[in-house]
């Protein structure tokens, strides 16, 4: 590995909730990426809390500290292949992992992720904490 990794939006919300496993692990990461479907996902968390001013000002200021990963033509390409071979496969997954997965992998950063269906996509380096 490259000592990057990505976070899924599970992982950020476990660390908001103070998984001391979550912040550990975080401790020793050189850096954080966050894929803007994260981000997004976390936005929309933050807005749809009974809190939302409150868990903007946290969410944001996470987000500030980390590396955003942006999404590209090339991003674009893997995620048809993606999406693809997970139809061939019969293991669909949300729109919004297909696009994490496919950032992650155009940028050989792996994904932090508790969810196991991450686990179909082909080339995906997968953390699990």
């Amino acid at each position: 590995m490259n000592g990057k990794i990505s976070l899924d939006t599970n992982i950020v919300i476990r660390l908001f909730k103070n998984d001391t496993h979550i912040t550990k692990n975080l401790s020793s990461a050189p850096t954080i990426y966050l894929p803007v479907p994260v981000i997004a996902e976390l936005l929309f968390a933050a807005r749809n809390s009974s809190r939302p001013k409150e868990n903007l000002k946290i969410y944001n200021e996470f987000i500030d500290i980390c590396k955003v990963l942006d999404i590209s033509r090339k991003t674009a390409d893997c995620y048809s292949s993606i999406r693809l071979a997970l139809k061939q496969k019969g293991c669909p997954i949300p729109e919004n992992d297909i696009w994490i997965a496919s950032i992650c992998v155009e940028k050989d950063i792996p994904l932090v992720t508790g969810d196991a269906h991450f686990d179909n996509i082909d080339n995906l380096k997968i953390i699990r904490w």
